[in-house]
This record gives C-alpha cells, structure tokens and sequence, in this order.
C-alpha cells in the first residue's frame, strides 16, 4: 500500500514555509497521502526523498495504454478491490474475435458488424471498443493482409493474437504506429517477442500456464526492459479465471510487482449464454481486456451495460446537463415540466413525456445527480433552487403562459415555489408513467 501521511512527513524538510500552499508540512503531507497534492509543490525536498515518494505513490497497478489517439484504451491503474471503496478507474476494452484466415470479403462484413455494436445507455454511447485478430491461417503475408485491412476500416485498439515472432513481426511492420497489444509471450517464445515489444515500442502480453509460472516470466520479459505489460495467467475455466483474477488483483494492490499489470481474459464457450456468463464474470473480477468470440447484438449489449454500471463513481450518480430540453416540436403553448438532473430520472420523464405526443420542456434543476426525492431529502431541490432555475432558464420568453408541472412527490413544495417564482404551479403524477394520463386530463384544460 502507499505511505502514510506520518512516514511521507518524516521524508519532507519540515521548513513549514507554506510555499507549498498547505500551512504545515504535515498537512501538506496528508494532502500526498490523500492523492490531492504533487510533491512537485515542494521547493525544498531533496531528490532522494522525491525517489522514495515516487516510487511508494507509484499505482499498485501499472497503467497501460493500447492504441493512439481517441479512442486508444487506457488500462491498470486501479487502487482498490472494491467498487465501493473509491471507485474502479478504467473500464475494460471488449475485444471482438476476428479470424484471418475466412478472406477478405467476410472480414469486411464482420468489422461493419462490428461497427454496429454501439448502444445508447443513459444518453451515452458505449462500445465494443476493441478488434482481437488472430492468426489462424498461420501464414505471416495472410495475417499481414487482414492486419491491413482493419487498421483502414477502424481506429479502433487491436490486439494481435499470434505466438509466432514472424507472424508479430510482419503485422507491426504495417500497424507498429497504432501501438496495438501483441499476444503473447510465453516461456518458449519471450526473447523473440521482447525484442518485437522494444523495436516497435508497443505493450506485451505475458502469457503463463499458471501464476506461478506467469510471476517468473513476467520477472525475465520486466527484467528485459518491456514495462508496458498485459497478464494472462492461462486459466480458461471460469473457477480458475475466477481464482487467478482475484489472486492478481489482492496481491498487486499488496504492492507485489510481478503481478501489477492489467489482465487479458478470453471467453471461449461456445454457446451464447456461456460467453456472455464468462465475460461477465471477467468483468466483473477485474479484466483489464475480455475477447469474445461474437459480435452479436444481444450478447454484447449486457456486457456493455454491465461494464457502465461497475465503472462509475458509487459516490458520484451519472447526472444530465441542468438545462432546458425539448421534446419535440415545442411551441409557446407547450408545458413545463421541472425534474432533477439524475439521468436515470430525466431518461424515465423524457420517454414519458415523448409517450404522451404532448411537445414539453423539461428544466433539468442541477442535484448533483440526485433523484427527485433523495434531493428534496438532502435539501437540494427546493422552491427556491427552482424558482432560480426558472428565472435564468430564459422560459419566459420562450412561452405564453406562466404553469409549471412539478413532480408529485414534492407537492409540498408548490406554495413556496408558487410565491417566489410568480409561476402557477401544477402538481403532477407522483411516477413520470402517469404523465401521458396528467396531460391529457389537465393540460388541455389549462
């Protein structure tokens, strides 16, 4: 684990100057503890003091990036064994399993299948993110070929899955500047690979027949120079993936560095539902890439959503922009609905709304991300938070009438709201499925 904020001070020069910005050493120590300060801040610390802060605030878990420019992945570099006790950092790559050796014509028609597999999630757009070609044909110029191919028709990270150093060497010489992930050294082939790894400057997976074994190939390809690494401890069983994952987590965060890299997993059932269980269960125990061997629709989909929910912020809801939306074509005699800013909350008033065929405004009030009744609760969503919210919407100039339709919920709020804002306030469903019914009963009454 990382040094306290006691044995971090002990290793600073105690000036209390304050030129760090902290009133104390030692409470410019804490905040290095805490993550919340570099120790750059410190004019006075000597070099070997900065050595031993670097090396002890270095992450448990190495990060590894695969790919180049927007959509290069980014993995590792995790500090925690459960979510909840902070937060996991970087989601997975989900690599989609293309062969090389079924031509041309049918690679096309996987990657425009490929492309497909985008989904819209909380008004975010989540992908299979990653392309897994392997060698099949065992042939360097066809794998070349299809190497080529992808890197034209996608930007997308690759992984390249051939233990052959020639086969390696033959698709870097065409993708080398796209820094994708080259899989895999093992204990027959590490030298070779190692090299490939330095001249072509790209992350290494280290592939062992068990932990053991993957320890001390991992201790000879870091001892050779390559830093940038990927594990693969060789189980494919889903007990033993369960166990190996779990094992290299625990004791990389206990600082044990042969097992402080991000993971690669492989789902190999052959039906649907097997993979779909074993890249959950991959997801789910700490894979930095899982390779599917599908491009189905239906079996991608959940995996997307289940890495969504695992890699938020516990402590931080997924919240929408405070702002006005419309739905549909507005016109000044459309209602006004008010709602918090939690996404799941506006997503269920917005397809409500959108059900009714009413055109609406929705003013989304900023909760920071909280649900209509955890905010009313916690004091974030009051009268006067959304009288302001009204006010500097600009929706008086856009509308004819002054009626606001409010959650029903929070009913008690509407006398307070009703004076501070100069706004009739309606009192709507307490569920946003009854707003098709509200509109169509008091709306048009209105």
């Amino acid at each position: 684990m990382g040094l306290t904020g006691l044995e971090i001070y002990k290793l600073l020069p105690k000036k209390n100057c304050k030129e760090c910005g902290q009133p104390t050493c030692l409470a410019f120590a804490m905040q290095l503890a805490a993550g919340k300060a570099s120790i750059d801040a410190c004019p006075y610390v000597s070099e070997e003091a900065k050595a031993a802060l670097g090396a002890a605030s270095a992450p448990p878990i190495a990060l590894v990036t695969i790919g180049t420019g927007e959509k290069a992945l980014a993995i590792g570099d995790e500090t925690v064994l459960f979510r909840h006790d902070k937060r996991f950092e970087h989601p997975p790559g989900l690599a989609i399993l293309f062969p090389d050796n079924e031509g041309e014509e049918h690679l096309r028609q996987r990657l425009d299948s490929f492309r497909r597999l985008c989904f819209d999630r909380v008004g975010q757009i989540h992908c299979a993110n990653m392309v897994a070609l392997e060698c099949r044909s065992g042939d360097p110029e066809t794998f070349k070929a299809a190497v080529r191919l992808v890197t034209e028709a996608t930007d997308w990270p690759l992984v390249l899955l051939s233990e052959e150093p020639e086969v390696q060497r033959a698709a870097l010489s065409v993708a080398g500047e796209a820094r994708p992930l080259i899989y895999a050294a093992t204990k027959d082939n590490w030298e070779p690979m190692v090299a490939l790894a330095k001249e072509f400057k790209v992350p290494l997976a280290v592939r062992g027949e068990n932990l053991a074994a993957l320890v001390e190939l991992v201790g000879r390809v870091s001892g050779a120079g390559v830093t940038e690494l990927v594990l693969d401890s060789g189980a494919r069983h889903p007990s033993q993936v369960l166990a190996d994952q779990t094992q290299i987590r625990r004791q990389a965060l206990k600082r044990f560095r042969p097992l402080g890299f991000p993971t690669i997993t492989f789902s190999t059932a052959s039906d649907p539902a097997g993979r779909v269980a074993e890249a959950t269960l991959a997801i789910a125990k700490y894979a930095g890439i899982v390779v599917l061997d599908s491009d189905d629709p239906a079996e991608v989909l959940p995996l997307v959503t289940l890495r969504l929910n695992l890699y938020t912020d516990p402590q931080k809801p997924i919240a929408v922009e405070p702002k006005i939306y419309e739905i549909g074509a507005v016109t000044p005699e459309s209602p006004v609905f008010v709602t918090t800013n939690f996404s799941l909350t506006y997503f269920c008033v917005a397809a409500d709304v959108e059900a009714s065929r009413v055109p609406s405004y929705i003013l989304t009030v900023d909760t920071d991300g909280t649900s209509v009744l955890t905010a009313w609760a916690a004091g974030k969503f009051t009268p006067e938070k959304i009288a302001q919210a009204l006010n500097e919407s600009g929706l008086a100039e856009r509308i004819k009438h002054r009626k606001v339709v409010i959650p029903g919920g929070v009913a008690v709020l509407s006398g307070k709201l009703q004076e501070l804002s100069g706004w009739e306030v309606l009192v709507g469903p307490r569920e946003s499925a009854g707003i098709p019914a509200f509109l169509k009963q008091h709306w048009q009454s209105n």
